[in-house]
């Protein structure tokens, strides 16, 4: 529920202002808006109220917004308003170039919105960040960058000759930036580790998350309900050093032991207060025992280990420009992201208001939120600029066509086209979201 409440007024916060970005500019040049909605309203609304010529109002239907402009073909497909001569009020009647800003103005805003988001971010919070050299027992790669040769406990160094801040830093260079060469420390030893041309494919088609992640010793933090080792004994604190036999100082080194034990007693060897501790442990049929959370980074470095969190701060006038250049590399990676989605692993991981949903946190969180609101703002801005009917840039295609042809489209092209578009956004969106479902039913997401 806090997620979803979080996407909620994420996404109203972004619809408003984007609408707003297109009806300021249209009463600006006296252009008529019959309506401004949150929300779209098929057969009802939740609120309406007429004020001038418009009518405010929220929809029922969370899934975008709309303002209404007299004399422009747009999702209403209103034939009957468009087979009258133009009135001077309507949008048909203005200026191409007058037009062409009253268009461009949702994307303006969404741009400018998620770089100022930025902004204030670095400036009230900085950007925090788990510096390699802090993460001192290395890093746990995924299934698919051990099969190419990276082991547990490696402490990576270069990504093409390039030190990474980050962890992050370096799964993003690796399948977005195309990099290839690692070179590890493994036990005081260079590795050179060169993966294939399809990581980016391989990963994504079994459904990895994370490729690199710091590699962190395993203090119980908390516990699910009915969790088994909570019931044999286990308590927030405790160390877990070794299952039977095997030692497993660290959460990954526990975890592989365990996948194999399933619905299997296993003995749990644990260090309370500086004390060894021995307690049988039932592992359920999925291999866990039921430990819900592990240690945070901030109470592992007051146990002694060397996992501080680094801050770069910025004053008021450092943040404008490190938040335009910070919000211009999220939209150069996301575009370069999108050429995942031509795979048949990437088109599998397209989502929809679940996926959307997802990313936030499941405790409300402020710079969380607004993290990952200039994100989407971003993303937004993006893709409404996409040459596609029925969205901001088809619209600015035609007005492109008019200004360089010196003569409107066709009025049966423009509605021909907005009709399709409306099926092929109308298709997308039932693909994401039934990716979503897919996804919740196998507990995927």
């Amino acid at each position: 529920m806090i997620q979803a409440a979080q996407l909620l007024l994420s996404l109203s916060i972004l619809i408003v202002l984007h609408e707003m970005g297109h009806f300021l500019p249209a009463r600006w040049f006296k252009i008529r808006v019959e309506k401004f909605y949150l929300f779209f309203d098929p057969w009802f609304s939740l609120w309406k109220k007429k004020k001038g010529d418009t009518e405010y109002g929220i929809g029922w239907l969370p899934l975008g917004g709309y303002v209404k402009i007299s004399g422009m073909v747009d999702e209403s497909m209103d034939k009957a308003q468009m087979a009258k001569p133009p009135e001077p009020w309507e949008f048909r009647s203005k200026p191409a170039w007058q037009r062409l800003i009253v268009m461009i103005g949702g994307v303006t805003v969404n741009l400018l919105l998620g770089i100022a988001i930025y902004i204030g971010v670095l400036f009230v919070w900085g950007l925090d960040y788990l510096p390699i050299e802090n993460s001192p027992y290395g890093l746990v790669p995924s299934k698919t960058m051990q099969e190419f040769g990276v082991q547990p406990g490696d402490r990576l160094l270069t990504v093409d000759g390039v030190k990474p801040e980050s962890l992050q830093q370096a799964a993003k260079q690796i399948l977005i930036n195309d990099a290839k060469k690692l070179e590890l420390d493994r036990n005081g030893s260079k590795v050179l580790v060169v993966l294939p041309e399809d990581i980016e494919e391989r990963s994504l088609g079994v459904e990895e998350k994370v490729l690199l992640s710091e590699r962190i010793p395993f203090y119980v933090g908390g516990f699910t309900d009915q969790s088994n080792g909570e019931k044999a004994g286990l308590q927030v604190g405790d160390r877990i050093v070794a299952v039977d036999s095997v030692p497993t100082p660290m959460f990954d080194q526990f975890t592989g032991y365990l996948k194999d034990k399933k619905n299997v007693q296993v003995q749990v060897h644990v260090e309370r207060a500086g004390q060894p501790v021995a307690l049988p442990v039932q592992v359920n049929d999925e291999g866990f025992i039921g430990v819900k959370t592990m240690a945070s980074y901030d109470s592992l470095v007051a146990r002694g280990h060397a996992y501080h969190i680094e801050t770069k701060k910025y004053g008021f006038l450092e943040s404008f420009p490190a938040g335009i250049s910070f919000g211009l590399e999220k939209l150069n990676d996301y575009v370069s992201s999108l050429k995942l989605l031509f795979t048949k692993s990437g088109a599998k991981q397209v989502g929809g208001f679940g996926s959307m949903g997802s990313m936030f946190p499941d405790e409300w969180d402020w710079q969380s939120f607004w993290m990952l609101t200039a994100f989407i703002s971003i993303i937004l801005a993006f893709m409404n600029i996409l040459p596609i009917p029925a969205l901001d840039g088809g619209h600015v295609v035609f007005l492109l066509y008019e200004m360089v042809a010196r003569k409107p489209a066709p009025q049966r092209v423009m509605e021909v086209a907005q009709m399709v578009g409306m099926v092929l956004l109308l298709g997308l969106l039932l693909f994401a979201n039934g990716n979503d479902v897919i996804k919740g039913l196998t507990g995927k997401f």
